[in-house]
This record gives structure tokens, sequence and C-alpha cells, in this order.
């Protein structure tokens, strides 16, 4: 066993119980949350929850007025989804590159998944494509792409297939209808990569005229400790012309950008975006916002807006100066990874205009938080209110983790669709037959 691991088994030993999840209390809501001061200390609360997946008959508890079923079990480590325009969807089955320890960080993550029995197999690095039948039950099952690299993202443009690989952008063509891919792929563009892999993940989104891409990239690290030297143009969203693979920057000092979605009244980019660890249990939140053109939100030195993070010694005050406070706060370490505009989702009010987002779950905090999917309401293009459940359950009694929600996506019937991947399924959420509209408690409230 590496020595890293034996001294985080030591701290593990006095690690708190595990509970059942909780959205956390309504001021880490919002747009203007409760910023507490930093409980700062040299490693994050670890507070684990054991992955056991799905017992025979297991599924996530639906909100009421909607009916959970699986559309298709049995995948490997599902993260992403895509509705392709014939209704098809397609599953990234994906994990982590192998990467090298590059910091104490590092360690405690490896130690995470070790305690999680999240085994670090290896990626499947393969799209498979899930056909629908007409009542939205699944018919045909393919393998649609593989030998890929830590896939995430996926868009089509015209006849061309996109998917983001954790080093690169590349291109496949395609025609509706196909089942697999035939032809070769070609790079667009790289994107950044090293041994420092950090966040790997790389969400992707097309422009509304199909003439970019945009790709959220996320950093290598906490706060900066492999030197910013190693995050160069990363924290950030990238903005590539699909004619010429050119990039730029759309907006930095974004930890992990993940869930890209667009807004439709006001016509802005959305993003969820997960924060940096070791401040305690309510520090900082994750958040989803728009993205301004050019806008910087903070990482490293700062956090939601222009709150300094003194953990980091080489600061920029006139970045800091700069740091545009996020637009909607989503709970501290919830992961909230998923985002998706209900858009043409046939489910009943209030769900009709507003974003979903897969909260994948903590786990650094004392009360675990997230384990769960939540839909935020919209008005005039901006969040309203708080959080509303929409599936839970993903804990059971005992705190381990029978799933985790991660991306989002809505199929060509107005379902709702969830990727799991540790339930290794992708979850399907319609209406209950006759349902309308039901009368639904924030997120976390007591029954």
């Amino acid at each position: 066993m590496p020595l890293g691991l034996e001294v985080c088994l030591l701290l593990l030993s006095g690690m708190p119980g595990i509970g059942a999840a909780q959205t956390g209390p309504a001021s880490e809501y919002g747009a203007h949350p409760e910023i507490p001061a930093p409980d700062s200390s040299f490693l994050p609360t670890l507070n684990i929850a054991k992955q056991v997946g799905w017992p025979d008959g297991g599924k996530p508890r639906a909100a009421p007025g909607l009916t959970v079923t699986a559309l298709a079990r049995d995948l490997d480590h599902p993260r992403s989804l895509y509705v392709l325009p014939n209704g098809d969807v397609l599953a990234a089955e994906t994990n982590a590159p192998p990467d090298e320890d590059s910091g104490i960080m590092d360690v405690v993550e490896r130690v995470v998944l070790y305690f999680a029995g999240a085994s670090q197999a290896p990626s499947a690095d393969r799209i498979t494509l899930l056909r629908p039948g007409p009542d939205g039950e699944l018919a045909e099952r393919h393998v649609f792409l593989r030998g890929l690299h830590s896939p995430f993202g996926m868009a089509v443009i015209g006849h061309a297939f996109y998917v983001a690989d954790t080093n690169a952008l590349l291109r496949f063509p395609y025609s509706d209808g196909d089942t697999e891919i035939h032809g070769a792929g070609a790079t667009v563009t790289a994107l950044p990569s090293s041994r420092l892999i950090g966040h790997w993940t790389r969400g992707l989104l097309a422009s509304p005229d199909g003439s970019k891409l945009y790709v959220g990239i996320g950093s290598t690290s906490n706060v900066g400790e492999n030197g910013l030297e190693a995050e160069a143009e990363r924290a950030a969203i990238w903005e590539i012309d699909v004619a010429t693979g050119r990039h730029r920057v759309y907006a930095s000092g974004l930890r992990n950008p993940v869930g890209l979605a667009w807004e439709p009244q006001s016509g802005a980019l959305w993003a969820s975006v997960n924060e940096r660890d070791g401040m305690g249990d309510h520090l900082p939140p994750d958040y989803m916002t728009a993205v301004r053109v050019g806008g910087f939100y903070g990482w490293p030195y700062s956090y939601f807006g222009q709150h300094v993070d003194g953990r980091v010694k080489a600061q920029d005050p006139g970045l800091v100066a700069k740091a545009i406070a996020p637009d909607y706060a989503l709970g501290a370490h919830t992961a909230s990874l998923g985002l998706c505009w209900s858009g043409a989702a046939d489910l009943p009010s209030p769900f009709h205009r507003g974003m979903f987002i897969g909260q994948h779950g903590s786990w650094n905090r004392s009360v675990p938080g997230g384990y769960q999917v939540v839909f935020v309401a919209f008005d005039g293009g901006q969040p309203r209110g708080l959080p509303i459940d929409v599936l839970t359950g993903f804990l059971n009694a005992r705190g381990q983790a029978q799933g985790r929600p991660v991306g989002l996506a809505i199929d060509r019937q107005g379902a709702l669709l969830v990727a799991d991947d540790v339930g290794n399924t992708v979850w399907r959420v319609t209406a209950a037959p006759g349902i309308a509209a039901v009368d639904l408690k924030p997120a976390g409230s007591d029954d």
C-alpha cells in the first residue's frame, strides 16, 4: 500500500459517520447565498458513501407527479448523454484516464475512490447508442463508437458527430439513423492535457447556428497547487470555430465547468461549476451561472465573486476586482455536474421552464450533500426560488451510494433522462398518468 494511502487510512479512522443525503440549508442556495468564514484545514473532511449499486428492483424516488423507469441497465460508468436528431440516445461510458500523483490532493482523491468502492478500472472509452421504441422503452442497443480516450461531451452538427475526449475534440462522419460510426475520426483541435490530469471531463455544446462549439475544461488542481503555469487555458470554457478549429477562451476562473446549456429567452450560455475543497462543510457553494464573454469568475484567487482564498499565495488583486459573482448557488460540495434546460420536457408544472441539475454528491462534508436531481425554475431568463427535488434516494438508509446522477438530457418523447454512473443505468423520468401540475416543496424540505 502506498505511503500516502496509509496516511489517509489513519485520517479516515476518525471520519464522521455517514447519514442520508441532504440538500443543506436554504442559505446555501440562490443568488445571494450565505458565505461563512472559511474553515481551512490541511485536508478536506472525508465522508465517503461506499458505492453498492441498486438492489434488484431498486430505483430512485421520483417527485410526486413523476414516474421513473430504467431506459437501459448494465452500462459501464455512463457519465453523459446526448439525444440524436432522430431520437436515438447516446451514453458515454467513460472514466478518468490513468494519471500520476501530483500532490496530497491527488492522494486524497485516490483514497476517496478506494473507500467508496469506485474501482479505478480502465475507462470503457465507448459510446453506446440506445434506440427507444414509440413508447419510449428501449428497443435496440448498439456500440456506436469505441476506442476513445475518456470521452464525455457529444454533439451533432449537420453530417458530423463531435466528441470531446479528455485531450482532443474529434469529428466523425455521421448520417441520421446510423447505429455505429464507420469512418475515421479527425482531430478538430487538441485540448489541454498532461500527466496532471485533474478534472478530466470535457462538456460540449454547439451554438444554435452550428458555427461554434463550447468546451468546458476544468483545472488540474484544487487551488493552483500544481503551479499556475499548469493551468494555462484551463478552468475555462473554450469557444471553438467549427470550420477552422481555432479557439479562444470564452470565459475563465471557472474551476470545473461541466454542464453546459442554452437559456432560450436570454440566449445566454449557462454552465454548472464545481468549486474548491478544504474550506469547510458550507463553503464555497457549487453554482450555475450565465457565462459572459471574457468574464472571469474568480478561480483560484477568489470564490463566489471577490471572497479571497487566502491559501493562494500568488494573489492577483486586479483579477479579483474583476471577479463576477455567479448567478445561482447550488450548495457546497454537491458536485453539480449535469445541466439541462427543461425545453420540450413533457412533465407537469412546475417543470416547464428552468434547469435540471444532476448533483453527483459530496465526499467532503460531514453531512452528505447532493446525490439527487433537482430543478430550478426560471423567469425572465433568471433562476427564481429554491431547487425542487426531481429524483432522490440515491443513498440508502445506511448512507451507501446505490447510484450517483450525472449527465441529463430530454428525449424525443419529452422525458428527462439521467445517467447514473454508479447504478450503471440511464433513468427515464416521465409524468405520472393524468398529472398536469403538482405542488412541490423546495428540495430538502421536511415532509
